[in-house]
Parts: structure tokens; C-alpha cells; sequence
């Protein structure tokens, strides 16, 4: 039963035998129960104190000692409960206009009190801190916690601990917040230089898109608070990843980026480097530094590149900082802390927020809990919030892992502060997500040229006369006698003189920076070269280690029971490994997992099912019969090695490949790896590979080697299992920027694995990974092709007689197999297949020397998928004098037939289609 849920029904009777099981045992008792007899012992007789009435009888109950509680006092605890739990829909959280009523129910004569009992004493006043007292100053204690500018959200969360911990934080330390003058200063600061910033830039660049934080400017010291208490609480590494608004005021005024560079960018005569693709507008681009806090701490700071698609960059951050907790931070949560800066529509109407949210604590994807900070604008583009989502809150999301949420008024600096700060030290003690959600406004419309009286324009009326932040602090500050006007205008004449001189390009000294030991693993890497494509490194390995994996894959530890198809499974590797010496695909990748490992590199692989592989074929962790035992085969090669991070993961792809993304920006020399469990399913993660995957070099140079292991193959399963979208990667193919695969041998699978990190650069790679190849008899290779050479872009025909040959059957993938079979049944010397084992980047020169073998033949193009799909369009824009026609399955709106009848006669149709040409 969760906390307080009997309430409703509680009588005295039932009360006193509780409190007779709580004073044998108080863990016997329910957590609420026993917080309510905690707060107060309960005694024969309550004296009253200034002649006023108790709420408790001087007779005791039937249980001898034991007193009763009169209804009266379980009414008042309900009333305190019922604050705690919904008194954040009253509180004043909103700056420009009067909240909706949600109906909050927090009304005396909503639970059978009325002002004749104000003046009663109730000993529940000790639950909040007061000990007993009259009703009305619970009543008016109540407000002032539960009231004011910050409406705490948190009495759905089921753990005691937790709860026990927000309650003293929220009922004792909030009231008690009052920064000294020196603090004070510090915020009065940072909003002036968040205000100024944008005033500045409103007057210098009329006109320009810099979709300002104009409404929304107290980020700017929220942002300053959480950096300081992360850091006094150890924090080493803040990552930040936001979108568009108000970006550009962080990046001055949070990451210490240059007003030169700013102002250059917005004037146009910043050159960047267009070495690598096109670059990006100037509110997308990441930025590092590294600052040092008032108490003298060294933070470093990143703000993650991202793109205008709202919300997509929040998994690629989580993967970053899983990263530098793996490699750098020995996985210690409190070193590096993530910030997600969410808008209000965004986090309430992009399903990625639900997917990072329910990843938060899951095995493959904890990074120790993230600081989510809501800039709630009330509107979206120009949609009111109450189009936006059928939810009270934009925040409540939060609620599918018992996530805290403290909403606050923007107007209100020194609240924002405490919910900031409030909410490092949870994430810090927890290890856990947490949410503010800042409600202020847009003062502009969507971009600084938007007119957004057009859809709200009684709102817009609000706001344009509503003060900005920093006059309302200010204005605070004096009524308050702690601070005098001359100070802020003082510090406003500073800030714009300063800024004036920046423009007049007066230098600013950058933040120094000094690299880590990932970003210098980076530096060691550089851009790729034409040449670097005309043949693939060696990646061969030595016997020794052959045998070392083989060993590992065939051994578990003594006493381990696996299942019997598992043992079946290990004399098999057995005898690849040590008898036959030919290895099939799933051995052959197991196999480059293990190489990498005993190079001291991190191997990352993730998806769903891939333990086992969605085919059964990989079984890289295996389970105990009898107890369900993981057993991870590949850590246990050799005592120095790296690990093998395997894990199965929720039912996702967009954030499970931005996850992955993130993990392969940070570190360059991990495998990272994300496969799809049919590659029809990657469409679910569209948004990442067409914004992050193939296209960051361009953008953002930033390189990235990730793998995506896409099943791909056309075998009669239908729509949805049979095509991968090949054509869709080689529509985003140029300029190098990916690499486009579909492999036929287990040792060029192998290779390629190897290849992505014995390069001296990285590119994403896509793969069009086997389904029924993975035990097609043909699809093995000796183990001698794994002790030489490297990635086989082409692979020629060795039947065919070349004098002979009138036929070029040109292919990719699986279709090749169903070709061979035909070739070598009837004997066809005259026909040549050769297959691309990698499509892009287009392997100019390896193809050309294949096909100089066959002067006069006329080449095919030969595909599985539909005419309008696969990859022949990109053939035939890269071939066109080369290629007569294509054969392949008529044009069609669907990827495939879901009859398996239609499959093989339209698959035999193509075969045959090839061989009577």
C-alpha cells in the first residue's frame, strides 16, 4: 500500500491500534503512520497551553497506556498531508498572469474543520516542524512552505528515504534560505549580465535570429548556482545540452565563450572551417571551457552541439557523460553531472523525453541521475500550453521514476536558487533525476522577428509591460534595505561599456582550457583524405590471441550449468576454434570483440536482445541453468583487458542510438555499437541519423565512429522485416561523412569491426547486417583470413572464366548467395558476380580493377529490394556509363510482399531474370 492512501478512512479506534503496533514496532507500521508518530509521543493528557482547546481526549483507550486521537487531529494530518501532496497547485509560481484553478481541495471545510477550531491546538504541528500549536498557524505555516514561489511536487515518490529527506529540505531549509548580501550581489550580477546581453545584441542586430532567453534570463544565475554547489559537492565536469533558446547567453555568460567570437558570428566575418562539410548556424554549435568557482574548484563545461529537432540531443549527452564515467571518472556519479535545459513544450511533446526518462536507471544507461531545468515559456511557437499537452504539467513525466519536480517563479531569483541548488544536492545524494521547472515568458515571439500577438495577444499585452527580472530583483532588494539603486545601475553602466568595447573588438582574454585525456585521444586523430579510401588498413591478428579468444568463448567457470543447446552451442566453438579452424559469422564478430578488448579498448554494444542476438546467434552472455547467472564470455580472455559493455536495451531506438552517439563523441577509441532488432525498425531513429549520425562532421566537425547493425535481407518475413533502407543512408551519403556496408564473409565482417578503430580518423559505419546468412552454410571463413589483410571494399568473382565471361552481375548482401547457388548449379562460366561489400564511400578504384577483368561485358545491376529502393539509384548516379540496366523487384510503396509464396516466386524471378540476359 503506498503512503497515506488509508487515510481518508482512519478512525480513532483504528489509530490507537496502530499506535499500539508502532510503539512494539515502529517498522511494522506504514511509513506514513509511523512519520505521523514520530513527529509527536503521544502522552495520557495534552495540558493546553493559554487556555486553549486540545484535539486529543484525556481518557486513554482500551489498550492499557495507550491514548486516542480524536477525529479532529486526523484531520488536521490530513490537511497536512493533502498540502504536501497538492499544494504546489496553489503556490505562485507564475509571473505574469494568475495560475488556473486545478481545484487543490485546501480548505478547511474540505476535511471537516472550520475557523472554530483555529484557535484549537493539534499536536500534528510537529510533522512540520512547529511542534504542537494552534491551527491557524499550521494553517499559516502550511502556506508559507507550500504557498509561496516554489510549488514542490515529490509526495509520489515511494521511497521512505527519499521522501524523508525532500520533507526536512522543503519544510525546514526553505524557510530558513536567506543568501548572505555577497550572494545576493552574485545573482543581482549574473541577471544583469543575462539582461544586458540580450538588450545589447536586440539594439546592435535588429532583426536577428538569436532566440533570446528574454523573459527567461534568471537561467543565467541558475545555471551559476548549480555549477558552484555541484562543484563544492564534487563535481569535476558539467555537460549541458539545451536547444536554441537563450543558447547564446549561456554560451557568454555560463561557458565564458568570447563576445568577439559572438559578435563576429552574428556580423558574418567569423571564417570557419569548411574543410569537413558546410557548418551550422551559429545557436547550434558545442562549445567547452573550463572555469573555476568562488570557492576555487575547477569545473570543466561542455555544451553539446545540437540541432534545431527539439529535445534530440538529450540522449546524445546522457551517452556522452556514460562515457567519461566509464573511462575516465571510474563510473564515480558525483565527478560529472549532466544538465538537460528542456523548453516546456518540447519535454511535454517529444517522445524522447519519455525514452531518456525511462532509460535514467537502467544497467546500460545510468549516469548517476540528471538536472532537468524546465525555461517553461507558456507557449510553444505559438501554441498555449493548453494545447500543448494534456497533462497539469509539461514536467510530468518526471512521475515514471518517482522524479521530484520543483516548480518556481522565474520572477524570483533567490527561490530559483534554492530549487537549483536544492536539486544538485538530490542528484548528488541520489544519484538520481530531478526537475525544476522555472516558469517565466518569451517576450519576443518564436525568433526575434515573430510578432506573437497574432495567437496570444492578451497575454502579449502582460508581458510587454511586465518588468524584466533583474528590475524585479532589484526592486525586491531595495524594498528590502540590502541593497540601493545606484549599486545596479552602477553595474548596468559597467556591463554595457564592457560590451561596447567588445564590439569595438577591444580583446577579450578566452577562458584557458586544458584538454582532457579523451579530447587529446581526439586531437591524435585527424580528418580524413580521397586516398585514405583506396584500400582499408591491415587489421589481421596474431594466432596467440586467436586462440586466447577461442579459449574464452569455449570455457565457463566450474560448476556453471548452462542450458543444454548452450553447451551444444560451446563444442561448437570448439571445433571452429580449435578443430576445423573455419568461423561463422557470429564467431567471427565475437572474435574482433575480443582482439579489441585485449587492446585495452572499450567494446560497447547495445539494442535489444543483443546478448543473445536477436537470432540466437551471438550468445555473448550466457545463463546459468539453474540460478540465471550471467556469465559475460569476453571479460574473461585475460587479466589486463578492457570490458565488454553488452547490454539489452529498452524498446527504443531514437534515444538508444543517440545514447550510443553521445558515448562514440566521447571516446574515440571505444567500439561503440547500436544494433536495430530488424533494421526496418532504425526509421524509429530518423531524427538521430539524419541530425547527428551522418551529418555531424559537416556541422559541427566533430568526427564519430559509430556502428549501426542493421538486419537487412529479403527472405519472405514480410514488410517489416525484410528492408533496412539502404537507400535512404546512401541519399545521406557524401563527402565521406559514412560508411555504407553489406557484408558477405564473417572475416570481412570482422575486419570492418577492426577497421573503424585502426583508422586514423573515425566515420559512423552502417551495416547491413545478415538474418539467414548468419547460418547459411557458404558464410564462413578459414582462420587464416583473420591473420591478414583488412577490409574487402570488392570481392570478385574466382569461378567465372574471364575470357569467357558476356555477364557482370554486379551486387550487395545476401542476393549474391541465391545468384551463386544458380551459377554454380548450371555451370555458368560465362557469368561474373561481384559483389560491393561496401557501397559508400564508393569504392571507385577497387571496382575498376574488377571489372577490367571482363572487356566487352555488359554489367548488371542485380537487388533484392523494390526498383525504387536499395541502392540502385546510387549506382546508377555513380556508374552510369558502366551499368546497363537493373534487375530487381518491380517498383512499390511497400518495402516487401507478406506472403511468402509471392517472396519466392518474385525471388526466383529476379535470379533468373540475371542469368538469361
Amino acid at each position: 500500500m503506498d503512503q497515506y492512501s488509508y487515510i481518508a478512512n482512519a478512525h480513532g479506534a483504528y489509530i490507537d491500534e496502530l499506535y499500539k503496533t508502532y510503539q512494539q514496532d515502529p517498522e511494522a507500521v506504514d511509513f506514513g503512520w509511523r512519520k505521523f508518530f514520530e513527529g509527536f509521543e503521544f502522552s495520557q493528557n495534552y495540558p493546553a497551553e493559554n487556555g486553549q482547546e486540545t484535539a486529543v481526549a484525556a481518557k486513554p483507550s482500551a489498550a492499557a497506556g495507550a491514548p486516542t486521537v480524536s477525529d479532529k487531529e486526523v484531520k488536521v494530518f490530513q490537511l497536512i498531508h493533502a498540502y504536501r501532496t497538492r499544494g504546489h497547485l496553489r503556490s505562485k509560481t507564475n509571473p505574469v498572469r494568475p495560475r488556473k484553478d486545478r481545484h487543490a481541495m485546501l480548505d478547511l471545510q474540505d476535511f471537516g474543520l472550520s475557523e472554530a477550531d483555529l484557535n484549537t491546538t493539534f499536536q500534528s504541528g510537529s510533522l512540520i516542524g512547529i511542534g504542537a500549536a494552534p491551527l491557524k498557524d499550521i494553517v499559516a505555516a502550511l502556506q508559507k512552505i507550500y504557498e509561496r514561489t516554489i510549488g514542490f511536487e515529490y509526495m509520489y515518490i515511494r521511497d521512505p528515504k527519499v521522501l524523508s529527506w525532500l520533507q526536512e529540505k522543503i519544510e525546514k531549509d526553505s524557510l530558513n534560505f536567506n543568501p548572505g548580501i555577497e550572494y545576493k550581489k552574485r545573482i543581482l550580477s549574473k541577471l544583469n549580465e543575462a539582461v544586458v546581453f540580450e538588450n545589447f545584441l536586440h539594439t546592435k542586430f535588429l532583426g536577428q535570429k538569436r532566440f533570446s532567453l528574454e523573459g527567461g534570463e534568471t537561467t543565467i544565475p541558475a545555471l551559476d548556482a548549480i555549477i558552484e554547489k555541484g562543484a563544492d559537492l564534487g563535481v569535476k565536469e558539467v555537460v549541458i545540452g539545451m536547444a536554441h533558446r537563450g543558447r547564446l547567453n549561456v554560451l557568454a555568460n555560463t561557458m565564458g565563450k568570447t563576445y568577439e567570437q559572438i559578435f563576429s558570428e552574428f556580423e558574418g566575418t567569423a571564417v570557419p572551417d569548411l574543410t569537413m562539410g558546410d557548418g551550422d548556424v551559429k545557436y547550434h554549435m558545442g562549445f567547452s571551457s573550463e572555469i573555476e568557482t568562488t570557492s576555487g574548484n575547477k569545473v570543466n563545461l561542455k555544451l553539446a552541439p545540437n540541432p534545431s529537432h527539439l529535445e534530440a540531443v538529450n540522449p546524445v549527452v546522457e551517452g556522452f557523460v556514460r562515457a567519461k564515467l566509464d573511462t575516465m571518472y571510474g563510473k564515480d556519479y558525483n565527478k560529472i553531472l549532466p544538465i538537460l535545459i528542456h523548453g516546456d513544450a518540447a519535454v511535454a511533446g517529444q517522445g524522447i523525453g519519455y525514452e531518456v526518462t525511462q532509460m535514467s536507471q537502467l544497467e546500460g544507461y545510468k549516469t548517476g541521475g540528471t538536472l532537468h531545468f524546465v525555461i517553461n515559456n507558456q507557449v510553444g511557437f505559438t501554441t498555449d500550453f493548453e494545447d500543448a499537452r494534456s497533462s497539469i504539467y509539461s514536467t510530468d513525466l518526471a512521475k515514471i521514476i518517482d522524479a521530484p519536480v520543483l516548480h518556481v517563479n522565474g520572477d524570483d531569483p533567490e527561490a530559483v536558487v534554492f530549487a537549483v541548488r536544492l536539486a544538485t544536492e538530490y542528484r548528488q545524494m541520489f544519484h538520481a533525476d530531478i526537475f525544476v521547472d522555472m516558469v517565466c515568458y518569451r517576450r519576443h515571439g518564436h525568433n526575434e522577428a515573430d510578432e506573437p500577438k497574432f495567437t496570444q495577444p492578451s497575454l502579449y499585452n502582460l508581458i510587454s509591460r511586465h518588468k524584466n527580472p533583474r528590475e524585479v530583483y532589484n526592486e525586491i532588494l531595495i524594498s528590502r534595505g540590502e541593497i540601493d539603486a545606484k549599486l545596479a545601475q552602477e553595474m548596468d553602466k559597467q556591463f554595457r561599456d564592457m560590451l561596447q568595447a567588445r564590439l569595438d573588438m577591444v580583446k577579450q582574454k578566452p577562458l584557458p582550457y586544458n584538454y582532457q585525456s579523451m579530447e587529446k585521444e581526439w586531437q591524435e586523430l585527424r580528418r580524413s583524405k580521397p586516398e585514405d579510401f583506396e584500400k582499408s588498413p591491415e587489421t589481421g591478428i596474431s594466432q596467440e590471441v586467436i586462440e586466447k579468444v577461442g579459449k574464452a568463448l569455449t570455457v565457463v567457470p566450474e560448476g556453471y550449468k548452462p542450458l543444454k543447446q548452450i553447451e551444444k552451442l560451446l563444442k561448437e566453438r570448439q571445433d571452429m576454434f580449435f578443430g576445423s579452424k573455419v568461423l561463422n559469422w557470429a564467431a567471427a564478430e565475437l572474435l574482433a570483440y575480443g582482439s579489441i578488448l585485449l587492446e585495452n579498448k572499450i567494446v560497447r554494444l547495445s539494442g535489444q536482445d543483443v546478448q543473445r542476438g536477436t537470432f540466437s546467434h551471438r550468445h555473448a552472455v550466457l545463463h546459468d541453468v539453474n540460478t540465471s547467472e550471467p556469465y559475460n564470455s569476453l571479460d574473461h580472455i585475460a587479466e589486463k583487458q578492457a570490458s565488454l559493455e553488452i547490454y539489452n536495451s529498452l524498446l527504443s531506438e531514437y534515444g538508444v542510438l543517440g545514447f550510443e552517439f553521445g558515448y562514440a563523441m566521447a571516446n574515440p577509441n571505444a567500439l561503440v555499437i547500436w544494433e536495430a532488432q530488424f533494421g526496418d525498425f532504425a526509421n524509429g531513429a530518423q531524427v538521430m541519423i539524419d541530425q547527428f549520425v551522418t551529418s555531424t562532421e559537416s556541422k559541427w566537425q566533430r568526427m564519430n565512429g559509430v556502428v549501426m547493425l542493421l538486419p537487412h535481407g529479403y527472405e519472405g518475413q514480410g514488410p517489416e522485416h525484410s528492408n533496412a533502407r539502404p537507400e535512404r543512408f546512401l541519399q545521406l551519403a557524401a563527402e565521406y561523412n559514412i560508411f555504407v556496408t553489406n557484408i558477405t564473409t564473417p572475416a570481412n565482417f570482422f575486419h570492418m569491426l577492426r577497421r573503424q578503430l585502426a583508422l586514423p580518423f573515425r566515420k559512423p559505419c552502417v551495416v547491413m547486417s545478415p538474418k539467414s546468412l548468419l547460418r547459411h552454410p557458404l558464410v564462413s571463413s578459414p582462420i587464416e583470413e583473420f591473420t591478414k589483410g583488412g577490409f574487402r571494399e570488392v570481392i570478385g568473382d574466382d569461378y567465372a572464366t574471364a575470357k569467357s565471361v558476356k555477364t557482370v552481375l554486379l551486387c550487395t548482401g545476401k542476393v549474391y548467395f541465391d545468384l551463386l547457388e544458380e551459377q554454380q548449379k548450371n555451370k555458368r562460366k560465362d557469368v561474373a558476380i561481384i559483389r560491393m561489400e561496401q557501397l559508400h564511400p564508393f569504392p571507385k578504384t577497387q571496382l575498376a580493377a574488377e571489372l577490367k577483368k571482363y572487356k566487352g561485358a555488359k554489367v548488371y545491376w542485380v537487388q533484392e529490394e523494390p526498383q525504387n529502393m536499395g541502392a540502385w539509384m546510387y549506382i546508377l548516379n555513380a556508374m552510369r556509363a558502366e551499368v546497363a540496366d537493373v534487375i530487381s523487384r518491380k517498383p512499390s510503396s511497400s518495402p516487401a510482399t507478406g506472403y511468402n509464396k509471392v517472396h519466392q516466386k518474385e525471388q526466383r524471378e529476379i535470379v533468373e531474370r540475371a542469368f538469361s540476359l
